[in-house]
């Protein structure tokens, strides 16, 4: 039972909210175009958590053999970390969790491009290149986590690539606009990776990991997160304005005291231990923004 607990830790639940908002956000939108598929929807959602779980199991499995998870570190311990797994079951898992994603994200272009054969090996390449990337955060001599670029990697894939990509699949239409929602949910999504970066910012400087919020400091890195936050929450209701007709599209501002009473509290926080539930809460707070976003599409 230790070791089936210490398995459901290490695919963070918790994260899951996140990469499930991005796929959301970009399903809400491609709602009221003509041709809209909810099984591609579906399926998006399907492989972005398995997407979001590879990504987790590898960053425990790196961090944990270059022994950046350790006694020093403010956050949960690591399924690697605390013996209970080992590299080799943790490499496993990471292998199975690239397949079931490799397959999901094959079925996903089938259902969605058919025999358009030219797009579908774009989506094919975008798919192996967002499991290379979730496996090379903190894998291999190339990680580049260790070197500050978590940050765009992130926005890009978990904003950009996740919004627009499952608005294109279900759609097949192109619209530009809908990179100010997807800039929304990637600058959020770097969000929540940089109050992580910012709790372990010391044990990452012992461990040679240079996060964006270990270069910046602390207090610059709290400043890049009210930047973050700020702009992203900027974003969303300017794309309303640009694409609605109705007041109720703008339905999901009401949920924007709790980041800014979030931000207010973060400037507070002293202790970078402290830090550690605002992840939970920023990742809560983003999926009740997607969903706020949909009803006021949807409902209204």
């Amino acid at each position: 039972m230790s070791k089936l607990k210490t398995w459901i830790s290490a695919f963070r639940l918790r994260t899951l909210p996140l990469a499930l908002s991005t796929v959301m956000m970009g399903g809400f939108i491609a709602y009221d175009v003509s041709g809209y598929s909810l099984n591609v929807v579906i399926l998006s959602i399907i492989t972005t958590l398995l997407l979001q779980i590879l990504s987790n199991l590898a960053n425990d499995y790196g961090d944990g053999t270059r022994g950046t998870d350790n006694e020093n570190r403010l956050g949960p311990e690591r399924a690697v970390q605390s013996g209970i797994i080992s590299p080799g079951s943790m490499k496993t898992a990471i292998i199975i969790f690239s397949l079931l994603s490799l397959f999901s994200g094959l079925a996903l272009i089938r259902t969605s491009l058919h025999e358009n054969f030219l797009t579908g090996l774009v989506f094919l390449l975008f798919g192996i290149s967002a499991i290379t990337a979730a496996i090379k955060y903190t894998v291999g001599r190339s990680a580049y986590g260790y070197s500050g670029l978590g940050d765009l990697f992130v926005f890009i894939f978990f904003g950009i690539i996740a919004v627009c990509g499952t608005y294109y699949l279900a759609t097949l239409q192109i619209n530009f606009l809908v990179l100010l929602p997807a800039s929304t949910m990637g600058l959020l999504s770097t969000g929540v990776l940089n109050l992580n970066n910012m709790r372990d910012m010391d044990n990452d400087k012992l461990s040679g990991k240079h996060t964006i919020a270990m270069k910046l400091g602390y207090s610059k890195a709290r400043k890049y997160h009210y930047l973050l936050i700020t702009v992203s929450m900027a974003l969303l209701p300017v794309y309303s304005l640009l694409t609605s007709q109705s007041l109720f599209s703008y339905f999901y501002i009401i949920i924007y005291p709790l980041f800014i009473n979030d931000l207010v509290k973060i400037s507070n926080v002293k202790n970078k231990r402290n830090l550690d539930p605002y992840l939970k809460k920023l990742a809560i707070s983003t999926l009740l923004l997607t969903m706020l976003f949909g009803a006021g599409l949807i409902i209204f």
